[in-house]
């Protein structure tokens, strides 16, 4: 399996035309006191296999998933695409991309 990703500029262009999106952020509650994108769900990436559940109601629908460099989130595709989730994207570079675009 491949993990698909988005870049910052795509998501930042859905973001701006109003589309409604699935955002999963798997970073530590520090990383997302400094800045987080709303709305989102937030699940740590080591809390997602117990907490996998939660996220059930998006299993057919797309996901999108950060973190602060873009590798906890791709942990976190490979798990979900794993555990059936069947079209989760990885923001590319996460919140230090974001940051710089």
């Amino acid at each position: 399996m491949i993990t698909q990703s988005i870049s910052v500029e795509a998501l930042r262009a859905r973001i701006d035309a109003g589309e409604q999106l699935h955002i999963l952020d798997v970073r530590q509650p520090e990383e997302r006191a400094e800045f987080a994108l709303e709305p989102s769900l937030f699940i740590p990436l080591h809390e997602l296999p117990e907490r996998v559940g939660e996220l059930e109601h998006l299993r057919n629908s797309e996901l999108l998933v950060y973190c602060q460099s873009g590798n906890r989130s791709g942990q976190a595709c490979m798990f979900l695409e794993l555990s059936g989730f069947s079209n989760v994207l990885n923001l590319s570079g996460g919140m230090l991309t974001w940051t710089k675009a």
